[in-house]
């Protein structure tokens, strides 16, 4: 497996969070204590490539406060990149999460569309500063649906990347509940995927994009990649994680793609104890760009996968694995025996 030795930036555009939950699997209403991790999914994505050895930068508004010093101490922590982060008046967003198990799931309530992200404005972001030295901008569904302000921002920075040379990656997942402010999250999310370059979903998020209705066999994501890339000709590949849940505490997650011109598929991984869901599909995604970067794409599809089924056991948002780690699980070595 060849792999690249080159220094390579990734920017982050998108929403840092503090999470609060329960300790253990226990409900809000028999706890009074609760414990907090920061995290955003774009926020983990840089996580996991900045403990992976690449220069990640994280653009994002946090509170001028206490709590935002606290964020941007844990983003410094992970070797995230912080000196183009906003302070601002406003509050940080929050989310409250109760752990399922078994057969009982997760449950979220978000707190963050009137917090610090959702008043970034694009004066605030120089993005032909910041992609001067990019090689990738990635993005998220998400972050669009908090404001106007968080749309007009990204759809600068995306025009200023394209202008630049620099590659696009779009996880273009979209939550109708957050779509608050007048704008149509479909035309919106179509228009964004059209200014990139790789997609991270599946047939889900193209069949919401182009408002298809393409079945989950393999022929239907072929298709769907193939009716994606003749409506958004910038799309050059499509990468996707397939998870089936047997209980909250019990999944399997595998990993297909279509290249361009080739469908791929990636072996299996069984997860029997679930630690911690959160931030999984971002350290997919963070997989992903780090395998662009350092292999072909048959074994970024497996090294994207690995670190997905790895972050499931790790308690928080970011993925604290190293890249040594998913090199072993790539290997079969999915055993647990104790490192000495």
């Amino acid at each position: 497996m060849a792999q690249k030795e080159n220094h390579h930036k990734v920017v982050t555009f998108g929403e840092v969070l503090m999470r609060l939950s329960p300790p253990g699997y226990r409900k809000l209403v028999h706890s009074d204590i609760l414990e907090y991790y920061f995290g955003g999914t774009e926020m983990n994505v840089a996580a996991s490539l900045s403990r992976f050895g690449v220069h990640a930068q994280q653009i994002t508004n946090v509170s001028d406060d206490l709590v935002g010093d606290a964020a941007i101490s844990v983003m410094r922590g992970h070797g995230i990149d912080v000196s183009e982060v906003n302070r601002v008046p406003h509050p940080l967003g929050l989310y409250f999460l109760e752990t399922g198990s078994g057969m009982r799931a997760s449950r979220i309530a978000y707190n963050r569309l009137y917090g610090a992200f959702a008043h970034i404005r694009p004066e605030m972001v120089d993005w032909e500063h910041i992609l001067r030295d990019a090689d990738y901008l990635h993005w998220t569904g998400i972050s669009p649906a908090i404001s106007e302000g968080a749309y007009q921002t990204l759809k600068e920075g995306l025009e200023a990347a394209n202008r630049l040379g620099v590659t696009v990656t779009a996880d273009p997942a979209y939550r109708s509940n957050l779509w608050q402010y007048g704008r149509n999250g479909t035309e919106v999310l179509r228009a964004l995927v059209a200014n990139s370059h790789i997609l991270i979903g599946g047939v889900n998020e193209i069949n919401e994009i182009l408002e298809t209705d393409f079945d989950h066999s393999k022929d239907g994501f072929v298709s769907a990649c193939k009716q994606l890339q003749d409506d958004c000709p910038n799309i050059t590949k499509v990468f996707d994680k397939v998870r089936t849940g047997l209980s909250a505490s019990w999944q399997k997650v595998y990993g297909h793609a279509w290249t361009g011109d080739e469908y791929i598929s990636g072996e299996e991984l069984e997860i029997a104890q679930v630690v911690d869901r959160i931030g999984t599909g971002d350290a997919f995604a963070a997989g992903v760009i780090y395998g662009l970067i350092h292999f072909e794409d048959r074994d970024t599809l497996r090294f994207a996968n690995a670190a997905c089924a790895l972050k499931h056991t790790i308690p928080g948002d970011a993925n604290l694995v190293s890249v040594e780690e998913v090199l072993e699980v790539m290997k079969g070595n999915t055993g647990g025996r104790i490192k000495r």
